[in-house]
C-alpha cells in the first residue's frame, strides 16, 4: 500500500508522462491508448473509454482500456444518440456522464462507479474521459482535480494529435491530387528551388522526381528557341508577384533530358501568406503538341482549301468571262468545250465542298452509315464505267469472282471510296496504263484493291497517306487535290467495321486495298 506522500510523487510523475506525451505522441490513436491507461492508473481506475466530439456534432468512442469489445458495441450508439447542441460543454457533456453513471450502474450491480471530465482545448469540447471504479465510493475532491488537470493536458495533446492527422489527411490528398493531374507541376521555393514535382513533369522532361527536387527553375525549364510570354526572371524584375499581373505564361519548345524538346506552356501562380509574403511559386506546365498540331492543321487546311477553291473558280469565271464577250462570234464546238469545262470545275467545286462536309461530320462523330444489302461487282462496274468516258489514255480491268457474297453495308458511301481509289489511279497515273480493279472472297471477310502503273507511294509516306489534308511533296506538284479522299475513305471503310491499306511491296505504280467483313448466311 502506497504512503500518501509516494501516492503524490505517483500522480506526479503521471502528470509528468502526460506532458512528454503532448509533445512525443502525435499518432491520434496510440495517443488516446497512452492518455486512457494513464488515466486508469492514476486514479487507481479499473475501466475507462474516451469518447471525442467530430467538427460536425457527432460523437464516438475513441479507445476504451478494460472494457469488453461487446460492451463497447452496446455503448456506441448511446453516444450517437446525444443531440448536437451549438453548447456542448453545457448540454452535451453532462448528458453524456449521465448515460455513463447509469450504465456503471446497470452493468456493477450498485458496485461500480464513475467520473468523467471534458477535453476542453482552445475553447472547443473536443471529448471526454471517464474513468470507472469497480468497488464502491465515490471520487474525491483530489481526485477529481487530478483528472481535471490530467484531462486538461490530455486536451491539448488530443487536440494537437488531431491538428497533425488532419494535415497528414490533407497532405495526402495535395499528394494525391498531383499525383492524378496530367499537367506537370513543380512546386517552388521563393528562391526557385523545387521543393515539390509530380510524376506528371518527371514524364514529361524525362527525369525521375528525385533528380528533380533541389534543383533551381532554371536548370529544369529551359527553351531550345524563342519563347512567347514573360519568362519568371522577367517578371519578377518587374515586379511581380505583387504586380496586378497574378499569373505568368510562357509557351516554348523545352528541352528534355535526351536533348529531344516537347511544347509547352508553363503558367506560374504565387502562393502567398496572410501578409501577402511569397511562400510558394506554382508552375504548371501543359503539353501543347496536341494544340500546336491543330494550329498547322488549321493553316494546312486554310492553305488547301484556299488553293482547291481559287483554280476552279478562276477557272470557270474565266470561261464565262470570255463566252460573255459581245464582240466574238463562238462557234458551237468551242462553246461545248467551253461549257464541259465550266461543269466539270463546278463537279469539282462540289466534290471538294462535300468532302470538306463529310470531314466535318467526321470530326462531329456523326458520319452516318445506312446499311442495305448491295452488289460489290455492280457497285465497281458502274464507277469503272463512269471514268471510261474521262479518260483515253487508260484501259481498266476488272476482276471479280462469277459467284461473290452480297455485302450489307452502306452502298453510296462504299460507292465513294471506290471513286475515291480510281480517281487516284487515274490522277496518280498521268501517262496512262492498266488500271485493275480486283475483288476476293475469304471466309471472314471481302477484300477489294486498286492498282495502277503509275509513280507508286513512297516508303516515306505510305503511313500518311491517309491522314487529313496529307499530300507526298510529289503529289503536291503534280496534281491537285486537298488529301481528303483516303482520309474519308478510310473513315468509311472503318465505320464498317472494315480495313483500308496500302500495298508496300506493289514495284509498279500504287496498290490500295479495303476490306469488309461478310454476312453470316
Amino acid at each position: 500500500m502506497l504512503s500518501l506522500p509516494d501516492y503524490r510523487v505517483r500522480q506526479r510523475d503521471y502528470l509528468l508522462e502526460i506532458a512528454r506525451a503532448i509533445t512525443q505522441e502525435l499518432n491520434l490513436d496510440a495517443l488516446l491508448k497512452r492518455i486512457l491507461k494513464l488515466a486508469v492508473d492514476i486514479l487507481s481506475g479499473s475501466a475507462g473509454l474516451i469518447a471525442l466530439r467530430s467538427e460536425s456534432g457527432e460523437w464516438n468512442i475513441a479507445a476504451s482500456h478494460g472494457i469488453p469489445a461487446a460492451l463497447v458495441e452496446h455503448m456506441a450508439p448511446l453516444f450517437t444518440a446525444v443531440s448536437d447542441h451549438e453548447d456542448p460543454a453545457r448540454f452535451e457533456l453532462p448528458k453524456i456522464n449521465e448515460v455513463l453513471q447509469q450504465l456503471a450502474q446497470q452493468v456493477s450491480l450498485g458496485l461500480m462507479t464513475g467520473v468523467g471530465l471534458p477535453l476542453i482545448a482552445r475553447n472547443q469540447v473536443i471529448g471526454v474521459i471517464f474513468i470507472f471504479r469497480n468497488y464502491r465510493g465515490t471520487f474525491s475532491a483530489n481526485d477529481r482535480t487530478l483528472l481535471q488537470s490530467f484531462a486538461d493536458q490530455a486536451a491539448v495533446a488530443v487536440s494537437n494529435a488531431q491538428l497533425y492527422t488532419q494535415s497528414n489527411k490533407e497532405k495526402q490528398k495535395m499528394s494525391a491530387l498531383l499525383d492524378s493531374v496530367a499537367d506537370g507541376i513543380l512546386i517552388l521555393k521563393p528562391n526557385h528551388v523545387v521543393e515539390r514535382v509530380n510524376p506528371a513533369f518527371a514524364r514529361m522532361i524525362g527525369l525521375s522526381m528525385e533528380s528533380l527536387t533541389g534543383k533551381n527553375h532554371d536548370e529544369i525549364i529551359q527553351f531550345a528557341n524563342s519563347k512567347h510570354g514573360t519568362s519568371l526572371a522577367e517578371a519578377e524584375a518587374g515586379g511581380w508577384p505583387l504586380s496586378p499581373q497574378a499569373t505568368l505564361y510562357v509557351e516554348g519548345d523545352m528541352l528534355r533530358s535526351d536533348g529531344s524538346t516537347i511544347p509547352v506552356g508553363v503558367t506560374y501562380a504565387p502562393l502567398l501568406d496572410e501578409n501577402e509574403g511569397l511562400l510558394n511559386i506554382i508552375a504548371s506546365a501543359r503539353d501543347i503538341t496536341h494544340f500546336r498540331e491543330a494550329e498547322e492543321l488549321k493553316s494546312t487546311f486554310i492553305s488547301v482549301v484556299s488553293h482547291e477553291l481559287k483554280t476552279p473558280v478562276a477557272l470557270i469565271k474565266g470561261y464565262v468571262g470570255t463566252l460573255r464577250r459581245k464582240d466574238a462570234n463562238w462557234s458551237g464546238e468551242i462553246l461545248d468545250d467551253s461549257l464541259a469545262v465550266i461543269e466539270d470545275e463546278a463537279d469539282r467545286l462540289a466534290e471538294l465542298i462535300d468532302n470538306l462536309l463529310d470531314a466535318t461530320r467526321l470530326e462531329a462523330g456523326v458520319l452516318s452509315i445506312n446499311a442495305t444489302d448491295f452488289s460489290l461487282p455492280s457497285l465497281v462496274g458502274r464507277v469503272v464505267e463512269r471514268f471510261k468516258t474521262q479518260t483515253a489514255r487508260h484501259t481498266f480491268v476488272i476482276e471479280f469472282p462469277d459467284v461473290f457474297p452480297i455485302i450489307l453495308g452502306d452502298e453510296d458511301r462504299i460507292e465513294q471510296v471506290m471513286y475515291n481509289l480510281v480517281s487516284n489511279a487515274v490522277k496518280y497515273s498521268p501517262n496512262g496504263g492498266e488500271i485493275r480493279v480486283s475483288g476476293e472472297a475469304r471466309n471472314e471477310e471481302v477484300v477489294v484493291c486498286v492498282e495502277d502503273q503509275g509513280g507508286g507511294i513512297a516508303p516515306g509516306d505510305i503511313h500518311h497517306i491517309f491522314d487529313r489534308f496529307y499530300r507526298a511533296d510529289a503529289a503536291q506538284k503534280k496534281t491537285q487535290g486537298a488529301g481528303l479522299g483516303l482520309y474519308l475513305s478510310r473513315a468509311v471503310i472503318e465505320a464498317h467495321r472494315g480495313k483500308i491499306w496500302a500495298d508496300p511491296r506493289h514495284e509498279a505504280g500504287a496498290r490500295i486495298c479495303f476490306s469488309l467483313p461478310r454476312q453470316r448466311d
